[in-house]
């Protein structure tokens, strides 16, 4: 798979620190101009679908997991590789310094009824729901969020990259709705 960015935080000077290594696959689900995203509201942002795989599990069966698991997605089909974005962030556990983060996405269709998502408890707290939400109006959105908030999570900026990617390699143009 071709990688697309790969990124270092501002606070990781030492890439030979305890590191522990994090692979995730994310879900890029397109309809016309809108795409289906995680919206977190401890965090006011917006998120590909998608977390970290199991050990034994292949990334595409942890996309499907992933997929159905936060956003109720049913039959999950024409799983195509989109592209890696690495990342080295801090950790916030004792025992390790960084993250080296692999988000390993990909394209697919899914049916047009979402069913009730299955949240793990830290997702729930977090306030995330499944939306479908124009591509334009999330990348502004994070990017508000990125200019204005304290409570932005060190996920945005690779969320907002991968969506502005998105959008450049689909050739997603932005629609103004005029109002008569």
């Amino acid at each position: 798979m071709r990688l697309l960015r790969s990124t270092i935080h501002p606070a990781i000077s030492d890439l030979s620190a305890t590191c522990f290594n994090r692979k995730a696959a994310r879900a890029i689900v397109l309809k016309d101009n809108n795409i289906l995203l995680m919206y977190t509201e401890r965090y006011h942002d917006y998120s590909l679908p998608g977390g970290g795989i199991d050990k034994g599990e292949s990334y595409r069966s942890g996309l499907i997991r992933e997929l159905s698991e936060e956003t109720g997605a049913q039959n999950i089909r024409n799983i195509r590789e989109y592209g890696i974005y690495e990342e080295y962030r801090p950790w916030y556990k004792p025992e390790f310094d960084m993250v080296h983060m692999e988000s390993y996405c990909y394209i697919c269709d899914i049916d047009d009824e979402l069913k009730t998502p299955r949240l793990e408890s830290y997702e729930i707290q977090n306030g995330m729901t499944a939306r479908w939400v124009n591509i334009h109006e999330a990348i502004q959105h994070n990017q508000h969020t990125i200019a204005n908030s304290d409570k932005k999570g060190l996920s945005i900026e690779r969320e907002t990259f991968l969506l502005k990617h998105i959008v450049k390699e689909f050739d997603l143009t932005y629609e103004v709705l005029k109002v008569s």
